[in-house]
């Protein structure tokens, strides 16, 4: 009988592992000094990331198996396999331990360095580096051109006494359609940059949009000229801050609340 009890238990938890199903896990950090805001919380097995509240909650979506990474400056990065029964748990809590501040002694082998950059550099017996532009390769700074960069290109040259290639399109309107296609495929890309910062669900969690609503919400944020600035900032604590502060205004155009 107890045999029976357990494996009705354990059979549900080992199907989970093997059928790869996917749940948003929502948990907790926590501190002796209580300062859990804005942990950073990365799932390195699917790349996806969060980031928690200023009670230190956090919500991404996990699999059997996912090792999520828990980090911020003020402590030491964790890491956390996911296990059947963390899978299966309601709420996990993670404390994190303060980062050392300071060292007592450090001693640098085999060089003998004196911790001068100056003076150690030619003490060093390094190679040097092996890159295309060092090896002086041509081509090594030309970055690869996107389709709609290609497309734009093809439609503004052309050779001959007379370019009849960008007289037609401009002529026809597509070298402004392709012109504006480029912009908005920037734009896009800039996007999903952002949205792949954060898990989903914190959008719906967090900043409260209706998950029928993020796309919306992020056309919205396009249109702000503050966001491309925001977002070339590469600041996920500053980016956060600028999606807060224009959910509040989406919400609220939306009747949202």
């Amino acid at each position: 009988m107890r045999s029976k009890f357990l494996l009705c238990v354990l059979f549900p938890v080992v199907l989970m592992a093997q059928t790869g199903e996917v749940k948003d896990l929502e948990g907790r950090v926590t501190s002796t000094d209580g300062d859990v805001a804005a942990t950073h919380v990365l799932n390195t097995t699917t790349q996806r990331a969060g980031i928690t509240d200023i009670h230190g909650f956090f919500s991404i979506q996990v699999r059997v198996n996912d090792t999520l990474v828990f980090s911020a400056v003020q402590f030491k990065k964790k890491e956390i396999v996911i296990t059947p029964s963390i899978f299966t748990s309601k709420n996990l809590i993670v404390p994190l331990d303060d980062a050392l501040e300071q060292l007592d002694e450090v001693t640098v082998t085999p060089y003998n360095l004196s911790g001068d950059i100056i003076k150690d550099i030619g003490v060093l017996d390094t190679e040097p580096v092996v890159t295309a532009s060092t090896l002086g390769l041509p081509n090594a700074y030309v970055r690869v051109l996107t389709k709609a960069e290609r497309e734009l290109f093809e439609a503004t040259s052309g050779g001959g006494f007379i370019p009849l290639n960008p007289i037609l399109n401009g002529i026809s309107g597509r070298t402004k359609m392709l012109k504006k296609r480029l912009e908005r495929d920037k734009l896009y890309s800039r996007t999903e940059r952002v949205r792949e910062f954060y898990a989903d669900s914190l959008y719906r969690t967090q900043l409260k949009i209706p998950e029928n609503k993020t796309d919306d919400f992020f056309y919205f944020c396009e249109v702000d000229t503050t966001f491309q600035h925001v977002v070339d900032t590469h600041d996920l604590f500053q980016i956060w801050e600028y999606l807060e502060k224009r959910s509040l205004v989406y919400r609220a155009y939306n009747d949202l609340d």
